[in-house]
């Protein structure tokens, strides 16, 4: 059974949506503040946060950037549940590291379908034991885990998916519906940046030189393509 921990000062909403998700089969711990969220996930391990950006006593977004910092919660499933609805609320905490972005109000069926397609994300393929190598890069699908020079890359759950769907493919053109598509369960919608947003910290994090060429590609209208060598194309 998944565990999971929500953090939301809105009683009447965390007892609705802790309730429906522990009746379709998930272990469910709320808390009201960051700071009751901080000691619950000290004492406790959990599968997947999901975590409203206002709240009494921070903002979730420093939050976000405070988990992401840390080794422990750094690759945790992190889903931000708020009722800031601007397109750059949504790319913020998107670069900042969180793997999906729920506006209220919501359905709580959609909430149980993003919290399982994160796990799905997050959950090893135990199948699958290929390392796919680029030069400097390693792509290990095992591990779950790019690596640059050996060095482990600080990607979320999310983005390493959507590196892997690239480099599955390289050399081809690959649209953004056909991202989506590939991200099985993924539910954002296509037509919205957050495969930008992705991209481009993923290309933060692999193209670690600004000097050299880059590894993933834009192809304008029609979408990106991971370079089988480090071209110099834009």
């Amino acid at each position: 059974m998944s565990h999971l921990l929500l953090i939301d000062d809105d009683m009447r909403l965390t007892d609705m949506v802790s309730g429906y998700l522990r009746h379709n089969g998930f272990e469910v711990d709320t808390a009201g503040s960051l700071a009751a969220g901080r000691e619950q996930l000290k004492q406790g391990a959990f599968d997947a946060l999901v975590l409203d950006l206002m709240l009494p006593d921070g903002d979730g977004l420093d939050f976000t950037r405070e988990l992401r910092g840390q080794t422990r919660t750094r690759r945790m499933p992190l889903l931000m549940l708020t009722a800031r609805g601007e397109p750059m609320d949504r790319i913020v905490g998107l670069e900042i590291g969180a793997d999906d972005y729920l506006p209220k109000p919501f359905e709580p069926r959609e909430l149980l379908a993003r919290v399982k397609a994160l796990l799905r994300r997050a959950a090893p393929d135990q199948g699958d034991d290929e390392v796919l190598t680029f030069g400097r890069l390693e792509v290990d699908l095992g591990a779950r885990q790019a690596r640059l020079d050996g060095q482990a890359c600080d990607l979320t759950s999310h983005q390493f998916e959507l590196l892997t769907v690239l480099a599955r493919s390289p050399g081809r053109v690959l649209s953004r519906d056909q991202i989506m598509d590939s991200l099985k369960g993924h539910p954002l919608e296509a037509f919205d940046r957050s495969i930008d947003v992705h991209i481009s910290r993923i290309r933060s994090v692999i193209e670690d030189d600004p000097k050299s060429p880059k590894r993933v590609l834009t192809v304008r209208g029609a979408g990106y393509v991971f370079a089988k060598k480090q071209d110099t194309a834009e």
